[in-house]
């Protein structure tokens, strides 16, 4: 874009406003995946086709900080974030692999692949893989009176 024309260059992340429609701030959603995962771009076209600005994280440009991944083992357990349909998973040969959580956050933080995406966290609400449904709640709630 040129900004002799007077256009301005906008963030990946951000829709930008159309026309006099307001954009909803929900600032405490945070989206983390990766820009080449379907599921993650779900996520983000979710949010935005309902003018919800997100936070949003690739992992393979800046990794999931230790703390952000143990709140969601925390809440939803360490199996339940690994992606055992995943190539990773079986080029690792996990799948005949008896591991205990510690091991599974081990290798999870040291390989992003193995993750089931997207990871997004909503306050202390949090969810893994597509989850539109929890989504849509979300939404609904944050627009109640």
């Amino acid at each position: 874009m040129s900004e002799a024309r007077g256009h301005r260059a906008t963030l990946s992340g951000m829709p930008a406003p159309l026309g006099k429609t307001p954009t909803k701030k929900m600032p405490d959603i945070h989206v983390f995946g990766t820009g080449d995962s379907a599921a993650t771009r779900a996520a983000l076209r979710f949010f935005r086709e309902r003018r919800i600005v997100v936070h949003s994280s690739d992992l393979r440009k800046r990794p999931i900080a230790a703390g952000e991944l143990q709140r969601f083992v925390q809440k939803l357990g360490a199996r339940a974030l690994m992606d055992v349909e995943g190539r990773a998973f079986a080029d690792q040969g996990l799948a005949h692999m008896r591991l205990a959580d510690g091991e599974i956050v081990a290798r999870l933080m040291a390989d992003v692949r193995l993750l089931r995406l997207p990871l997004v966290r909503h306050g202390n609400e949090m969810t893994v893989g597509p989850a539109e449904a929890a989504w849509a709640a979300w939404v609904k709630a944050s627009r109640a009176p």
